[in-house]
């Protein structure tokens, strides 16, 4: 606690139960707008047509930035310990009626 008070830097952060059992999404939908990304994560299940989404972040630009960042520095951590992630060939492509986005 006393190394907390002298260092300004550290940033003290709850991580309540309910949140840290997690949300599954094999679905990101990403839009922004000029003030702000809204990233939708989503659960798709095969032969399901319809999901429901199951978490928004909204994020200003510089964070979305900032969060690029983070992601593909872990993916490059996680590709030199464990190998390169693989996306299949003709993965499959949902189009769910939003505007055009990137996950």
């Amino acid at each position: 606690m006393q190394e907390n008070k002298n260092n300004p830097n550290q940033i003290n952060i709850e991580l309540p139960d309910e949140i840290a059992e997690g949300i599954y999404s094999n679905l990101a939908i990403i839009t922004h707008s000029p003030s702000e990304f809204v990233v939708d994560f989503v659960n798709m299940m095969p032969g399901i047509p319809k999901a429901k989404v199951k978490s928004r972040i909204i994020l200003t630009p510089q964070h979305a930035k900032r969060l690029y960042k983070a992601l593909k520095d872990n993916i490059a951590k996680y590709e030199s310990m464990h190998g390169e992630i693989k996306i299949p060939e003709g993965e499959i492509n949902f189009n769910l009626g939003v505007p055009p986005a990137q996950a």
